[in-house]
């Protein structure tokens, strides 16, 4: 049973928009860590990435210092943000190489979240990228333009100005793209300076990575994400470090495109460079996507 005060304690600490606190785990025994800090999403429940982001640090904390290069998950009922989240880790292999870890989170018994995670010792070998896409302003251009930075709604509560990320929506007019074709960019970054530890890096990366996929999706069907009238939940989430050099405080460009949807889902693929033009990370997601019905409504 949840101890009544504790949780009294940590709806103290809901409204929080360190992501140093965020990713900070209380270690229960080996392998089972509990979150401290949360921030809600625009729907009141936890954000998706914040519990993909809190996964990775507990996972990444039952191994030595390797640093994760791919991970697969899914989000199996939404989370409440009044009470912390247990995270239990199994070691599933140790190799020379690469190490495979699985984390389930759990609120009040139940799981609410699972994820296989691998992580992999650097080696040297073939190499090639997709290429940076062209014509993309870069924030400077954006800013000079007057085009204001916006909180993002999808990570944190908007209602309290509170959020880990600032984005910088790129306009279609910019990329010369019809208005139907499902692919959407913008940069991203983090409101504070982020510890030098790689792994702080990676898991706020992995936070930003549940943003704007969904969304993505909706586009050709002119819907919001945000229209009360849809459904909208991530249902499962791949996604593939390319290097562990990652500045997640520093602008980053979040390319989505969505080849598909139907069934009452939405498919959208993700591609993260840095300044550099480099591509650092690729993601993955399928969501839920559909008008709610008369019975779902709250309207008689």
């Amino acid at each position: 049973m949840t101890n009544p005060q504790h949780n009294k304690v940590f709806e103290a600490k809901l409204n929080v928009s360190s992501l140093n606190d965020i990713l900070s785990l209380e270690k229960l025994d080996n392998n089972l860590f509990r979150s401290l800090y949360h921030c809600e999403n625009f729907r009141k429940t936890l954000f998706g990435g914040q519990v993909l982001a809190q996964a990775l640090m507990a996972a990444f904390n039952t191994v030595d210092g390797i640093m994760p290069h791919s991970l697969h998950a899914y989000f199996l009922r939404p989370g409440s943000s009044h009470s912390p989240v247990i995270y239990d880790v199994e070691s599933v292999r140790d190799g020379r190489n690469f190490t495979a870890r699985r984390a389930v989170a759990r609120q009040f018994g139940r799981p609410i979240f699972n994820m296989s995670a691998s992580f992999h010792q650097t080696e040297k070998g073939y190499e090639h990228q997709a290429p940076y896409p062209e014509h993309v302003p870069t924030p400077e251009d954006l800013l000079a333009a007057g085009l204001a930075l916006e909180d993002n709604e999808q990570d944190g509560d908007s209602s309290s100005g509170i959020s880990p990320f600032q984005l910088l929506p790129i306009p279609r007019s910019a990329l010369k793209h019809e208005q139907h074709e499902p692919v959407e960019y913008f940069w991203i970054k983090t409101t504070e300076t982020l510890p030098k530890d790689p792994i702080f890096h990676l898991c706020t990366l992995a936070m930003a990575s549940d943003i704007g996929l969904l969304g993505t999706s909706l586009v050709p069907h002119g819907v919001s994400i945000f229209d009360p009238s849809i459904i909208a939940a991530s249902v499962d989430h791949a996604m593939w470090f390319h290097t562990a050099n990652i500045d997640a405080d520093d602008w980053l460009l979040y390319k989505s495109y969505s080849p598909w949807s139907g069934g009452a889902r939405g498919f959208s693929f993700g591609s993260i460079y840095n300044r550099n033009k480099e591509l650092i990370a690729s993601t993955a997601q399928e969501g839920l996507i559909r008008p709610i019905t008369p019975e779902e409504s709250d309207t008689p």
